[in-house]
């Protein structure tokens, strides 16, 4: 007998995980809203400053919360582990992205640390998925624009505060889709 499984048993026999910084404030309630979001789904919450090599490749499908420092830098923890990240095989990994910016007053490099991340995970063989309109964000350029689409979700909390709820909510629909 054929057996077709249904949604949610996909993503019972895949777990995503969710890894961000339990610090970073914005960054961790943005997390939160997606895990609400998603509660439907097994996720998995994985603090990105402890975060090991083993459980990064124990997930298949990822989300990773990436939030731009300083003058277009990856925060400590992601640049930390970006070697150990050289050293994997992603093959076949699904990962999203969403990042933190200020589009207003780091506008020449809004997001670029999605950018790096996507970059870095892609030379990996892993694929990036979550892709977000540019539309509605005004800067000077950014690493993490492809074509007319960021590498991921962009959150600005500074300038679009009353934009994210609706932001969120959407790039779930988009993913509970390409997680698939």
């Amino acid at each position: 007998m054929w057996f077709c499984p249904s949604i949610k048993n996909y993503y019972m026999m895949n777990k995503i995980g969710i890894s961000y910084s339990f610090n970073s404030n914005k960054t961790a309630q943005t997390a939160k809203r997606i895990i609400e979001d998603m509660k439907d789904l097994p996720i998995e919450e994985v603090n990105a400053e402890t975060l090991t090599e083993e459980q990064f490749l124990s997930y298949q499908n990822l989300i990773l919360g990436v939030p731009t420092w300083f003058d277009g830098e990856l925060p400590n923890y992601w640049d930390e582990f970006g070697p150990a990240i050289e050293d994997m095989n992603l093959k076949g990994k699904l990962i999203a992205l969403f990042g933190l910016g200020d589009q207003v007053n780091y506008s020449e490099n809004f997001l670029d640390a999605v950018g790096i991340m996507a970059e870095l995970l892609q030379s990996r063989g892993a694929k990036i998925i979550g892709l977000t309109s540019t539309e509605g964000f005004v800067f000077e350029k950014s690493c993490a624009v492809k074509g007319s689409k960021f590498l991921g979700l962009a959150i600005d909390y500074e300038n679009q505060a009353d934009k994210i709820d609706e932001q969120i909510k959407s790039w779930i629909r988009q993913l509970k889709d390409e997680f698939k």
